[in-house]
């Protein structure tokens, strides 16, 4: 089996790696008396439906057969309050802060014993969907949060019968099985936005005070991350599509980009069916380092609402959805209100059959690298032709917060290295991955920008076109001001002027802006400092500029 799910009785009289403070604190309490095991999505379904807060549409599931849901099952709908994005504040990993992980191991054993006459609901999924790479995810909500726990079991992959048998004959990996137990009702004065305990390298932890379903599945999928990384893996928070040409050229192409970037928009682009497309996800995948294949996470899909109107065809896929208003239509049905009225970052859980052309691996090696950037002093797509550089430049990949985040500027230049917030491994290690990944035969890497170009919008159109130039191989690029390892692409308005002083400066300013993020994490990062070489190259930048 992929992760270590049981361990031998001869094993545990000696020291098991595995076995720590916290992961063995956390799995206890999924042995309890009051833990209720969830066995099916059908079983799942029943509970989230049955519950109080619940809202059960009049909206029908299509797929249900498939999806191992009941004939009958309907979208269901439950909201949040104040919060209703991810937040990144909360989370602390072991190890960090030695003297806090004392008050936080502290902190865990005594919810788990507050907790202990409440019942919980506990369930297992598969993360990963591959025989090369495929582990076992195990978590616990108690009562109250049984449209949470469906969620998760849908986003994830069910431990059905097929899935059983791809996983007992998969390739072994030394990890243990992931643990997560929660409390969103959790409050404590020292953690006022909650807290996300995590022990990467033992795969457990514990998410308190936070009821954001976003929270849930990417602490899921920090821990996968996390696992296909310790094992040859490059983990990737973005999208993933092939474009076949002809029966024998494929052009397989990796997104990476904050939520609201436009990385599923351009990962599930049709492009006009001018080419037989194929994604692999939209939002979490792996690369393997050495051949290049990729394999999906997950199923499902996370995805926004807002662009999905009444009688919009993809409200057809919603399983459940968040955060979302509700009303009902002139024959008094039961609907949707997706355009963020009731608030920001109105969610669904989508199922895979939205994507007609779905794979769960490509075994074509990846092609191009795209850094997806809100950078309004690059043009369209700029061509990255040093790995060193490339890979700096997805260290420092400079775009826009949204309402996914539970931030205050939600719409201010940030930048988030490979857009990836939720790393809990050393970012030189992801920055060694990367560059090991662009330097191999035939990866190419490329910035697109999706938001404005100065003051002047880069419409989706312009940006798919920009695409399909490079896939069809007529891209025309040329030198960026005088940058070695740095042209674009030639886009009828959207010309850059390197003989404006004042496009220098902007340029350079955020180039600068790289550096001081540069400069500043290695002084707080000092144990695990980037190397000076991407210094180095973000200075050239600026100096050839």
């Amino acid at each position: 089996m992929s992760t270590v799910e049981r361990y031998e009785r001869s094993a545990l009289k000696k020291t098991n790696p595995l076995l720590t403070k916290l992961r063995t604190t956390v799995e206890t309490a999924f042995y309890g008396n009051n833990m209720v095991e969830v066995l099916s999505l059908t079983e799942a379904y029943r509970l989230a439906a049955e519950y109080g807060s619940t809202i059960v549409t009049d909206l029908p599931v299509k797929h249900t057969k498939e999806l191992g849901l009941p004939d009958d099952a309907k979208v269901l709908v439950e909201n949040g309050g104040k919060t209703f994005g991810r937040t990144a504040r909360a989370r602390r990993t072991v190890g960090d802060d030695r003297a806090e992980d004392e008050k936080l191991q502290g902190i865990v054993r005594e919810v788990i014993y507050q907790n202990r006459d409440r019942t919980y609901y506990k369930t297992s999924a598969y993360v990963g969907l591959d025989p090369e790479f495929i582990i076992k995810a195990h978590i616990a909500f108690p009562e109250g949060q049984e449209n949470n726990l469906y969620s998760w079991l849908v986003n994830f992959q069910e431990t059905n019968e097929t899935y059983n048998e791809m996983y007992k004959n998969s390739k072994p990996y030394e990890d243990g099985d992931i643990y997560i137990y929660t409390d969103p009702d959790w409050r404590h004065p020292d953690y006022p936005v909650g807290l996300a305990y995590f022990e990467p390298d033992k795969n457990v932890a514990c998410i308190l005070g936070m009821q954001y379903f976003g929270e849930f599945k990417k602490g899921t999928l920090t821990l996968a991350w996390g696992t296909a990384h310790r094992n040859n893996y490059v983990a990737c928070h973005g999208g993933q599509k092939a474009f076949y040409l002809d029966q024998n050229r494929s052009y397989v192409a990796a997104f990476f980009g904050l939520s609201g970037s436009g990385k599923s928009t351009l990962t599930h682009a049709k492009h006009d069916n001018k080419y037989e497309i194929k994604v692999l996800h939209d939002d979490a995948f792996i690369i393997r380092l050495d051949d290049g294949s990729s394999i999906a996470l997950e199923p499902s899909y996370f995805d926004k609402t807002q662009d999905y109107p009444a009688d919009h065809g993809e409200q057809d896929y919603f399983i459940t959805v968040q955060n979302v208003g509700v009303t009902v239509d002139t024959d008094s049905k039961k609907v949707l209100v997706t355009e963020d009225i009731r608030n920001g970052n109105g969610r669904t859980v989508k199922s895979r059959y939205s994507t007609p052309n779905r794979v769960d691996r490509f075994t074509e090696p990846t092609n191009a690298v795209y850094w997806i950037m809100k950078d309004d002093s690059l043009p369209p797509l700029v061509q990255v032709t040093n790995p060193i550089l490339a890979s700096t430049f997805g260290a420092t990949l400079a775009t826009k917060r949204t309402s996914a985040e539970n931030v205050k500027a939600a719409d201010s230049l940030v930048i988030e290295p490979y857009a990836n917030p939720f790393r809990v491994y050393p970012l030189v290690e992801d920055y060694n991955d990367f560059k090991q990944l662009l330097s191999r035969e035939g990866v190419a890497c490329y910035i697109i920008n999706t938001g404005f170009f100065l003051d002047k919008k880069i419409p989706k159109e312009v940006t798919l076109q920009s695409i399909e130039s490079v896939v069809e191989e007529t891209a025309k690029f040329k030198p960026f001001a005088e940058v070695n390892g740095l042209r674009y692409l030639e886009t009828p308005g959207y010309e850059p002027d390197f003989l404006d002083s004042s496009y220098l400066r902007k340029v350079k300013d955020r180039m600068k802006m790289r550096l001081e993020f540069l400069e500043n994490f290695n002084k707080e990062q000092a144990d695990h400092s980037l190397p000076d070489e991407t210094l180095d190259c973000i200075r050239q930048v600026i100096k050839d500029l």
